[in-house]
């Protein structure tokens, strides 16, 4: 999914705003950082730049809410929790986010690749005492 970030007029920040995006970035550098993804995988899933990331982080960049869920998926989090809901912060269930950035990166292989990629999957699974 890519996301674009571009607007026709930037709108300028209050210093409110300001305090949210740069809260809500250090939630995402710190997710981030504790579940082992680079800004570039990050980057990558959102399909954005490098420095769109690092933008986001500092509070430098707005995100966008259409971004959210996307970046809460990426960091295995719910949305409640980038945005400081401590108690649903973990509260997703599912595969680790590493495992599901391979998991969305084998879906864009074509579909020869992608059954290569199931039978060694099951191969190995079936060989598991």
């Amino acid at each position: 999914m890519s996301l674009t970030t571009a607007s026709p007029t930037p709108m300028a920040l209050s210093k409110e705003e300001r305090a949210f995006f740069a809260r809500l970035g250090a939630r995402i550098a710190a997710l981030r950082k504790q579940q082992g993804i680079t800004q570039v995988q990050l980057a990558e899933t959102l399909g954005v730049s490098q420095q769109t990331i690092t933008a986001y982080e500092v509070g430098r960049r707005r995100i966008q809410v259409s971004a959210l869920p996307v970046i809460a998926q990426a960091l295995g989090v719910a949305v409640e929790g980038l945005l400081g809901d401590e108690r649903k912060a973990m509260s997703k269930r599912g595969p680790a986010p590493k495992l599901q950035q391979q998991m969305n990166r084998i879906t864009q292989l074509p579909r020869a690749r992608q059954q290569f990629v199931m039978q060694v999957i099951e191969s190995m699974l079936a060989n598991q005492p």
